[in-house]
């Protein structure tokens, strides 16, 4: 095969993997957000939107189409947050990052943490670049919300395959609210 064929075939090779890596991103955010309406007992009523989903899209569009196709796996998580908050905020979306969160016991501050993206001051984002997602990182997450006033937030991992988890944790079914002070 003459090398101009050759690097014909490369490209198609190449767009075909691109395609379907696009239909298995989407399937999976729609997986995950069929997940969510199941845990959230929301069955019969796929079309009731999450929490702040305006907001996670643009976060999963820019993660999945945009920052990972270009970066890849193998850099640190820095690189990616550096990253995600450029293409966030070229779509028009607030960004913080290292967002400092105060954490609360009894209405005085026990403990701080850095939220590596806060995004419209209504989602906490927390990047990892690892294997894959461990149950940990789900904890941490999970964590940030139940001690603070933040109700969504999104996990994504930067790992050799990208991934991400959703989480959620509403206000009103928080036992206490750690984060007011007496």
């Amino acid at each position: 095969m003459n090398a101009e064929l050759r690097g014909e075939v490369e490209l198609l090779d190449a767009d075909r993997h691109r395609k379907n890596a696009d239909k298995e991103i989407r399937i999976r955010i729609q997986e995950e957000k069929a997940g969510m309406q199941k845990r959230r007992g929301n069955q019969n009523t796929p079309n009731v939107p999450l929490k702040h989903s305006d907001i996670t899209d643009k976060i999963l569009h820019a993660f999945f189409k945009v920052v990972y196709p270009e970066l890849g796996y193998g850099f640190l998580e820095k690189v990616y947050e550096n990253a995600l908050a450029i293409a966030l905020r070229q779509m028009g979306l607030k960004v913080e990052q290292q967002a400092k969160i105060f954490v609360y016991f009894a209405g005085e501050i026990v403990g701080e943490y850095f939220a590596d993206l806060l995004v419209e001051n209504r989602v906490i984002v927390e990047l990892k670049a690892a294997q894959s997602i461990a149950p940990e990182h789900e904890a941490q997450l999970l964590n940030y919300l139940r001690a603070t006033p933040y109700e969504v937030g999104l996990l994504l991992n930067f790992g050799p395959k990208p991934d991400f988890r959703r989480k959620a944790f509403d206000n009103d079914r928080k036992s206490t609210k750690t984060w007011e002070t007496k």
